[in-house]
């Protein structure tokens, strides 16, 4: 039989490591405009909460004003806010209908390998009904999409803080996916 042995300190420094990484991690939605409807604000901030027992995580608003504004030239002053609200180092994901779609599962395995690469942030766009300016998908690193189904973009929001928080307890095995 063949045994590894490990002294205690590098034991220790593993351990460290691994919750290094978790704890490092941070996670940042950004979002195009307010979310409106009570219902929505009610979920978004349980599953905001629930989230920060795991990542260090934040919501960002970027509001535009101007309701006549055309398509174009609301797109692209979303596009200069984005762009000003990102670090060159953000590992960025833009939810689009176009993106790569995962299972619950799949979806955890990806954050939990964006965990172990030590990406120390995560900005995840929710775009707003509109889309994204071009710039702001030659930024992104990758598109997800929740669904082949189109939802509006305020529920969006909520769908996909859950999913994430289900990756997170998928990720630690506790009892909130059932397989």
């Amino acid at each position: 039989m063949f045994c590894t042995k490990f002294s205690t300190s590098k034991i220790i420094l593993l351990l460290i490591k691994v919750k290094l990484l978790y704890i490092l991690m941070n996670i940042k939605f950004l979002v195009i405009g307010k979310t409106e409807n009570s219902y929505l604000k009610e979920g978004i901030l349980d599953y905001q909460q629930r989230l920060c027992r795991y990542v260090n995580f934040e919501i960002e608003e970027i509001n535009i004003k101007g309701n006549m504004i055309k398509r174009e030239v609301l797109l692209q002053k979303e596009a200069e806010k984005i762009l000003a609200a990102l670090k060159p180092a953000d590992k960025v994901i833009l939810l689009d209908e176009k993106g790569e779609q995962y299972t619950s599962v799949g979806f955890s395995k990806k954050i939990e390998t964006f965990q172990h690469q030590s990406i120390s942030r995560l900005v995840i766009i929710c775009g707003g009904a509109y889309g994204f300016d071009e710039q702001i998908y030659q930024r992104s690193n990758q598109l997800l999409s929740l669904s082949k189904m189109t939802y509006t973009h305020q529920m969006v929001r909520l769908i996909f803080l859950e999913q994430l928080y289900r990756a997170f307890t998928i990720i630690k095995n506790e009892k909130y996916h059932h397989i």
